[in-house]
């Protein structure tokens, strides 16, 4: 009984998450009457053109390059600022700390959409729209939130005798976090910077808002490419940009797949 639960939920996890990929990225090598004809048929021949298309008509070519630099550079100021704010909220307490958690909750559960007018009004009036480091800033605060919230959790966990250890030998508050806390903590980075890297990669609404047609980031390209499909059929070429999109993703979770398990389970043991 316990065997065939376990294979059907190979099955299950097979046909939910695995199949979907290997279709995706067996439509990308068909043109689109082959698609629309036989859409489950392997292909008869490898439509490389359509990976070409996708990368020069559907301009996902110079849009992957702007949502690396968007995510690279959002993650590298948002990892230390979070950690930062993270450790201040987990270990001191002050006056207004219950206000600024609850902000930072609040945050979580906030649409980035809803924000979309006020952070237009605002981007344009600073001089910032239509420019990787004002959308990189815009990043930055909106995923605040999670980051201080998940980091909280870790530094909480970690013994403050160690804290205590430190001070006695020398250091002081700013050597003591950098030196002792963060290491230990690097778990927490590991997971966040996994977790919103995903995020920031896929997002749209944000981009789609503070980028012009013509510096349009990954997700908002790939966008225009399926609304093209209502009047000019290449689905060979959208799912070569699906394909485009999602191999990144894919190919960093293999290399740092050990990495990010490990990062887990010692989050899960403390």
């Amino acid at each position: 009984m316990r065997k065939g639960l376990t294979w059907f939920a190979y099955v299950a996890f097979f046909v939910i998450t695995v199949f979907p990929l290997l279709w995706v990225l067996m439509s990308s090598f068909k043109d689109g009457a082959s698609i629309l004809r036989s859409p489950w048929e392997m292909p008869a021949g490898m439509a490389w053109e359509n990976y070409g298309n996708a990368w020069t008509t559907g301009k996902l070519g110079a849009s992957l390059v702007r949502s690396l630099i968007t995510t690279v550079a959002t993650l590298a100021l948002l990892l230390p600022i979070g950690a930062m704010a993270a450790y201040v909220l987990a270990r001191f307490t002050f006056k207004g700390k219950a206000f600024l958690t609850g902000t930072f909750l609040g945050g979580m559960m906030f649409p980035n959409i809803l924000a979309a007018v006020p952070v237009f009004l605002l981007a344009s009036k600073l001089k910032m729209y239509d420019t990787l480091w004002g959308l990189v800033i815009i990043y930055v605060a909106y995923s605040l939130s999670f980051t201080i919230f998940v980091l909280s959790g870790f530094f909480s966990a970690i013994p403050k005798e160690l804290e205590e250890a430190a001070v006695i030998d020398g250091c002081g508050y700013a050597s003591t976090f950098f030196r002792v806390v963060l290491p230990i903590a690097k778990p927490g980075l590991i997971v966040v910077g996994l977790f919103n890297g995903i995020g920031l990669w896929n997002e749209y609404n944000l981009a789609k808002v503070m980028m012009s047609a013509q510096n349009a980031t990954l997700s908002v390209n790939l966008a225009n490419l399926t609304n093209n499909q209502f009047y000019k059929a290449d689905w060979g070429a959208l799912f070569a940009g699906l394909v485009i999109v999602m191999l990144p993703v894919l190919v960093v979770y293999w290399l740092f797949k050990d990495r990010i398990q490990q990062a887990m389970l010692a989050g899960a043991i403390k």
